[in-house]
């Protein structure tokens, strides 16, 4: 006889399922800005593993060091103290040109205010990124309609943004970040600027995209019920990582 498990247990075999090998791994992470007298350690030693196919929020304080660390592990910001390694390989060996392209490639970047060209249209903004790396007009015109049709919003491949909801806007962001299908999507406050029922539309699909193709989200956001919706939630105090919650068994 079949034996029905329960909506948690399920949960926690899926996660298991979906999750695994390590993508990004952080250890001792440093970071300090100084500005005249003024000295800040952003981050103080951070250890931080993030697993391939998994979706982690990164939650604390305003100025606790949150988008320092999205950026420092993205390689957008340098280290002044330790190690990034990227699908096993340290950001340090890489040139600023070979990070500018791993993360072409590899990246997908969702921001609180959507980064749109205004004069142009959802797909155009979309498929921006493939021409810029030489991709022909007819493949990244394609892969940018498969990538709305994965937000839902292939009907509006010809609005421009100021033609969009807010909703809408941050779905094309979103589809922009998957059209060169990433090893890893860095979302920083992705629903900052919509109300609820939109940041909740706007979670709930990165969750899908999340299980359904396998893709890594790392999360930085100030809302819990955001954080709820995640794997794990990191919650970082002062630059440092002060725990973590596991919302599934991974």
């Amino acid at each position: 006889m079949a034996v029905r498990m329960s909506a948690p247990a399920a949960q926690a075999q899926e996660t298991r399922q979906r999750i695994g090998a390590t993508i990004v791994e952080a250890r001792s992470v440093r970071k300090t800005y100084e500005t005249g007298a003024v000295r800040v350690d952003a981050l103080r030693g951070i250890d931080l593993a993030l697993e391939q196919g998994e979706m982690v929020a990164i939650m604390g304080p305003s100025g606790c060091g949150k988008t320092t660390l999205l950026n420092c592990l993205s390689g957008l910001d340098s280290l002044d103290g330790g190690e990034v390694l990227i699908e096993g390989t340290p950001l340090s060996e890489m040139s600023d040109r070979e990070r500018t392209d791993y993360r072409a490639r590899r990246m997908g970047f969702v921001f609180q205010f959507y980064n749109l060209m205004p004069v142009l249209t959802a797909a155009e903004n979309v498929e921006l990124p493939l021409l810029l790396a030489r991709a022909s007009g007819d493949e990244a015109r394609r892969r940018a309609l498969d990538a709305l049709g994965l937000v839902g919003l292939v009907d509006r491949a010809n609005h421009v943004p100021d033609a969009l909801s807010g909703g809408e806007r941050q779905r094309v962001t979103i589809a922009r970040s998957l059209v060169n299908d990433p090893a890893i999507v860095w979302a920083d406050e992705p629903t900052g600027d919509l109300d609820s029922e939109n940041a909740g539309e706007i979670v709930e699909l990165m969750r899908r995209l999340n299980v359904e193709r396998g893709l890594t989200f790392l999360i930085v956001t100030h809302d819990i019920a955001i954080g709820r919706k995640t794997d794990r939630i990191v919650r970082m105090v002062d630059g440092e990582i002060r725990g973590e919650e596991v919302l599934g068994m991974r």
